[in-house]
């Protein structure tokens, strides 16, 4: 008793059960946006697109132009977010695209923008890159900045809100599981931790939603360690898929359904 009562005293989301990942996406979100944040709104027959790199792209078969199929959605979070979305918001028919691609920086997804994502017209477009932005720094394949990164974000997301001026932006935080087979600490931090924050200074000029994957996982390595949710440090296993996807839906106040 004294131990499990010493335990709950580290905080409420340190004695959360692996079986209650929705509390702790709610406690963080509300932790990181407040209760007042950007939310999304959907009507019927809305267009969802996910872009990103390869946690996005989850191994999704890319020659797939299905909307909500397996095949096309890939078996990553954006798959774990878009069943989800699909079984509660039934009543609108959604449309779902997965079109990440794995070793994207952003001046990749600006090089493919025209045709894998202003093509689809989306109501709704999430965004997660950043993560190999910093990472192929370390590697000597890109010599790639934070003022780069977020440079070329920000002229990304301006030239989409001028093309598609409804859309509505979920803008996703890079991270990492620390702890992972891939993540030196002293490598990685506190460096990697400035493009956290450009993507949450751009979630905030362009008033996006902001999904605060890295503030999750952090808070999920008190309950397991970083090999039950993401073993390399940077792709989720499955318990990390559907944490994101906990989060993604949380932040983007998508959660519950809407009157029709």
């Amino acid at each position: 008793m004294n131990t499990r009562r010493d335990f709950l005293k580290k905080g409420a989301l340190a004695g959360l059960s692996l079986a209650m990942l929705p509390e702790l996406a709610k406690a963080v979100v509300n932790k990181q946006n407040g209760l007042t944040a950007t939310k999304i709104n959907l009507k019927k027959d809305s267009i969802i697109l996910f872009q990103g790199d390869s946690i996005t792209d989850g191994g999704r078969k890319r020659d797939s132009n299905a909307c909500n199929t397996l095949e096309h959605l890939g078996n990553g979070y954006a798959l774990f977010t878009s069943t989800q979305l699909l079984k509660t918001h039934a009543e609108k028919q959604l449309k779902i695209y997965n079109r990440g691609i794995s070793g994207n920086k952003v001046y990749q997804l600006r090089e493919r923008w025209d045709a894998e994502a202003l093509a689809f017209s989306p109501d709704v477009l999430s965004i997660l890159i950043g993560v190999n932005d910093y990472w192929h720094t370390l590697t000597g394949d890109y010599k790639g900045t934070v003022e780069i990164y977020e440079n070329d974000l920000r002229a990304l997301l301006k030239y989409t809100k001028d093309k598609l001026p409804n859309i509505q932006f979920v803008l996703c935080e890079p991270f990492t599981v620390k702890g992972g087979r891939a993540i030196n600490d002293t490598q990685w931090f506190p460096m990697f931790d400035a493009y956290r924050l450009a993507a949450k200074k751009l979630a905030d000029e362009f008033s996006a939603v902001f999904v605060p994957f890295q503030s999750a996982f952090d808070e999920a390595l008190k309950l397991a360690p970083a090999s039950y949710w993401a073993a390399d440090g940077v792709h989720p296993d499955l318990p990390g898929r559907q944490l994101m996807a906990d989060v993604w839906l949380e932040a983007t106040g998508l959660k519950n359904s809407y009157e029709l």
